[in-house]
């Protein structure tokens, strides 16, 4: 798949390159992983002098040792002795930075952590003393988004303030998955859906997908869950790294989150036990969830739903992981089974963030999110305002928008617009088919 979008992030990184041309820059990248982190970074490096180096699970010395081959293959520099330690090596990159200047990648560089803790207090002496009479441009990326946030913005740690940029890499927009599926002939808005839905708009998915020509539902599906797909255990190799341990107990509160047990007294009852601390650690240390409060909650208001952010998680904690002994013996025909029969449910949730994306995506709203009273009574979709302009925009959301009623939501919305008065109101029932209306 070519390179689409990310035309504000290549325009920082070029300028923060041109900047380096004066003093030393480092800039931080990171996300989750198939983000296209990698791909960003490559692509904006292969219009300058650079190296690229990856930090695998070797020893310091091995590291060096390849390293220091990839450096002499590019720059015809002699080297006196052995390297085999990363302060000496980054030395060495700092005095090359000297004569010109020079983008250095330093990819999974979280990844130090466990191979020497000490690089980054030396990373952290070095650039003290040699940023501003050298020329280094230093990106620095890590997909275990927990441990690059302790590296970078925790208070005490020797990096904390160092980065001039950190970039925190989204998925494609719902604009930039309409331009892919065009590109390859799937122009289809109900398509549009259930690829935002099952990808997120994570280009290593979209990659995997379009390079098997499985862009419609049951393409798509037939590609996922089947055996030897890279997609069966993707939900693992992403996080059992971050939760370590722990890792059955953040997985059972992120699969009843997607089987729809989105509060929290809900999956204390289930699992009992007490939840808090690891929904705090899901939201605030991992980004993996999201609470929500109902349009208009006061800023201490108790009544909150949790959600996964991540579209395919959603998924494959709500269908994969939950049939993981089907997995495990090659039953994917029982798999598609529950697929088929609960598609629509998932969907119809995911359908919701779908809008409230779009809606954002628009520019036309200040304020967006949904609306429910206690005991999810009065469930509204879509609550968007325009503060400025005294609008508001109430929607319901379903797959088949022929089953909405617009009198319904009216007789819905009456409390909710008590503390709204003066504003426009537009009413709508969308589907799928209506994504142009915010495109």
């Amino acid at each position: 798949m070519k390179f689409y979008d990310r035309t504000t992030e290549l325009s920082e990184l070029h300028t923060l390159y041109q900047q380096s041309g004066e003093t030393s820059r480092m800039t931080v990248i990171t996300g989750r992983r198939r983000v296209g982190k990698t791909m960003l970074a490559l692509e904006f490096a292969t219009q300058h002098r650079f190296l690229y180096l990856f930090i695998s699970k070797k020893s310091e010395t091995l590291l060096c040792k390849e390293f220091l081959d990839e450096i002499q293959s590019r720059f015809p520099i002699p080297v006196v002795g052995d390297i085999r330690h990363f302060r000496d090596l980054f030395r060495l990159l700092i005095e090359l930075a000297k004569t010109e200047r020079l983008t250095v990648i330093i990819d999974e560089f979280q990844e130090f952590i466990t191979i020497n803790p000490a690089v980054c207090s030396e990373i952290q002496s070095l650039w003290d003393q040699h940023k501003s009479i050298c020329k280094l441009n230093l990106i620095c990326i890590g997909s275990v988004y927990s441990l690059m946030r302790k590296i970078f913005e925790g208070a005490k740690e020797p990096l904390f303030g160092r980065a001039d940029r950190i970039m925190y890499l989204k998925p494609f927009p719902i604009a930039t998955l309409r331009t892919i599926l065009a590109d390859h002939g799937v122009p289809g808005l109900t398509e549009l859906f259930d690829c935002y839905a099952l990808t997120g708009g994570l280009p290593k998915y979209l990659d995997l997908l379009t390079g098997n020509q499985a862009l419609s539902l049951e393409r798509m599906l037939d590609f996922m869950l089947r055996e030897h797909s890279p997609f069966l255990a993707e939900g693992k190799n992403l996080l059992i790294e971050e939760f370590g341990k722990e890792y059955g107990t953040y997985f059972s509160i992120l699969g009843l989150i997607a089987e729809g047990k989105t509060a929290r007294t809900e999956i204390e009852s289930i699992l009992e036990i007490e939840a808090g601390a690891y929904i705090a650690r899901l939201e605030q240390d991992y980004g993996l969830i999201s609470r929500h409060v109902p349009f208009n909650a006061r800023p201490n208001g108790r009544v909150i739903k949790y959600a996964i952010t991540d579209n395919f998680l959603s998924f494959w904690f709500r269908f994969i992981f939950r049939n993981w002994s089907a997995v495990e013996t090659g039953n994917f025909p029982y798999i598609r089974s529950i697929v088929n029969r609960d598609y629509s449910t998932w969907a119809g949730r995911v359908l919701e963030r779908y809008f409230r994306d779009l809606a954002a995506a628009s520019g036309r709203f200040n304020r967006i999110g949904s609306s429910w009273e206690r005991g999810n009574q009065n469930e509204i979709d879509l609550v968007a305002t325009n503060d400025l302009e005294k609008r508001i925009l109430i929607a319901e959301v379903k797959l088949n928008k022929s089953r909405i009623s617009l009198e319904a939501l009216k007789r819905k919305s009456e409390r909710l617009l008590g503390d709204y008065s003066g504003y426009s109101v537009e009413w709508a029932a969308l589907g799928p088919e209506d994504a142009p209306k915010f495109l």
